[in-house]
């Protein structure tokens, strides 16, 4: 989850770029009518450096009158008050539901001054996305249910677009709160068409939205009227942008949160060179579009794979810039992302995949199937690029015993804590980046079309178990998501060790059948030794001249 102090879009843009706090997390979306499967997808990576990738599980629960529900805030944990529980509440696995909702989020941060500290404002963003988990069955009700709370107890987080899907529709629901001056948030929500795909990186993606379209758009009653008490637009209702007004733009927020966005865009759909302006965040040029239609459809491994995306083919691309031609073509910059030349300010890039990343999420929702079957939350810990996206199944009852936070936690390691396996894996890829990650991609890709021809035939047998026996089924798909969690786990834990030693001191060992070779009496052979690229070894000669020039006296 996010951790968030400041707002104005500049200042949160800002953040996003260099890291002071840099939690900044990225939703990619595809309607159903875009997807090969027919399915709706929504990806969210929870990004934060003080975030430990676990996996939770909130029960279906029944409650009786009177019984109330405490508030504490998502980030900090700071108690806020308490609201009513209603008679019953839904199972939730991560962020979906056991009716096929999902609910995901990043946080655009908007105007400062319309944060609400107040303590009657008592309902934070993550507050607000597990409680409507618990209590919403489809994408609609979801709208319906986060803004009726925020209305009724307030709302006390930055601006928030919320992805908000189920396996018919997919929406984008932002929000921005009011001062303190009124309780509750004004807020917009878009219907994404089915046959198009969108996406929002920390940035409001929702501009001019059809006043009088109620089947696709719907808002609060203030959006526009409170903007004008704030003295924050004065012109026309049909001409007003939610963006522009409660969420300007600027460089930050343009390269650091849209080009992510349009890096998704441009991987699957003609033209995006228009937008290249906006996104660079030098040159003005036409605003990215909340969605565009791909030209062609997209699967559920498509989005897994750009969440790993480090804008490679782009302008931007962070495997080709001096930093990774110098060093491994590690697409991975260390926080603070801004930095400092003969006065002038420089920035890093900011890619879908970062380092500090505490989980990763792909949400499949497939109306065709019944629910305990349908939708599978397909979960990573650690950095996308490097994860293993393994299938947890909507209805399972408990975690796996790798993705729970038991003894382990941000400051105390644990290898059989999947979290953990995963950063061994990534921070040896960080340090020698274009030798290590192909080793990284033949076994995350083996495990993963291993995961996705077993979820093929698991689902048939799960949908036939589930007509004789609810419980079953349930179990069933409980132990195989268990199953494959631990199997995932192990196979890393593996390729950990594996890594370690193959590319011990700089050297990288010999391999022939899949084992290191040996010589004739058993001994380690001569390592081939790895070296650097030809670019750091340019930069060398350039930064010491002669001095480690090799001459003949």
């Amino acid at each position: 989850m996010l951790k968030h102090i400041l707002s104005i879009a500049a200042v949160t843009a800002i953040i996003a770029l260099t890291g002071s706090r840099a939690d900044a997390c990225t939703n990619l979306i595809a309607g159903k009518n875009a997807t090969v499967d027919g399915s709706t997808l929504i990806t969210y990576a929870a990004d934060s450096h003080t975030l430990f990738g676990d996996l939770q599980i909130l029960p279906a629960a029944d409650h009786k009158p009177g019984d109330m529900r405490k508030i504490y805030d998502w980030d900090t944990g700071k108690y806020h008050g308490e609201i009513p529980e209603v008679a019953h509440t839904y199972h939730v696995v991560g962020n979906v539901n056991e009716h096929q909702l999902t609910i995901c989020e990043t946080t655009f941060g908007g105007r400062e001054e319309l944060a609400d500290t107040t303590p009657e404002a008592i309902i934070d963003y993550g507050s607000l996305i597990y409680i409507t988990l618990q209590r919403a069955r489809t994408a609609r009700e979801a709208i319906d249910v986060m803004t009726d709370l925020v209305a009724r107890y307030g709302y006390n987080s930055e601006g928030e677009s919320f992805s908000i899907g189920d396996p018919n529709e997919v929406w984008i629901l932002e929000m921005m709160g009011k001062a303190g001056r009124e309780k509750g948030a004004v807020w917009v929500a878009m219907r994404i068409p089915d046959d198009c795909i969108s996406g929002h990186a920390n940035q409001s993606r929702i501009y001019k939205f059809p006043l009088k379209d109620k089947e696709n758009c719907r808002y609060s009653k203030d959006v526009i009227s409170f903007a004008r008490k704030m003295g924050l637009y004065s012109g026309k209702d049909e001409d007003f942008e939610f963006s522009r007004v409660y969420a300007p733009s600027d460089f930050g927020s343009k390269r650091g949160c849209d080009a992510r966005v349009w890096s998704y865009f441009q991987r699957y759909a003609d033209g995006m060179d228009a937008y290249l302006p906006f996104v660079s965040g030098h040159e003005d040029g036409p605003v990215l579009p909340l969605w565009v239609k791909p030209n062609r459809k997209v699967s559920c491994r498509d989005l897994q794979a750009m969440m790993r995306d480090h804008f490679e083919g782009t302008p931007f691309d962070m495997t080709q810039d001096p930093g990774a031609k110098n060093y491994y073509g590690v697409p991975y910059r260390w926080r603070p992302m801004e930095f400092k030349v003969d006065g002038k300010t420089y920035s890093q890039e900011r890619a879908i995949a970062t380092q500090q990343t505490g989980w990763v999420m792909v949400s499949q929702m497939r109306g065709w199937m019944p629910n305990e079957v349908g939708c599978i939350n397909w979960f990573g810990v650690d950095d996308a690029n490097t994860a293993l996206f393994v299938p947890m199944y909507c209805c399972i009852t408990e975690a796996p015993e790798s993705y729970r936070q038991g003894k382990a936690d941000l400051y105390t390691f644990d290898f059989d804590a999947a979290f953990w396996v995963n950063n061994l894996i990534a921070n040896q890829c960080y340090n020698r980046y274009s030798q290590m990650i192909p080793d990284v991609r033949r076994v995350q890709n083996a495990l993963e079309d291993k995961f996705a021809a077993d979820v093929a035939l698991v689902d048939s047998k799960a949908a036939a178990i589930l007509k004789n026996d609810r419980r079953d089924a349930i179990e069933f798909l409980t132990n195989f998501s268990a199953n494959t969690a631990q199997h995932a786990t192990a196979s890393y834990q593996d390729l950990a060790k594996y890594l370690f030693v193959k590319y011990l001191d700089g050297n990288i060992k010999k391999e022939k059948d899949g084992k290191f070779q040996r010589n004739e009496a058993g001994n380690p052979v001569q390592p081939v030794f790895g070296g650097y690229t030809q670019d750091y070894y340019n930069t060398i000669v350039e930064g010491s001249g002669d001095r480690l020039r090799v001459t003949d006296k």
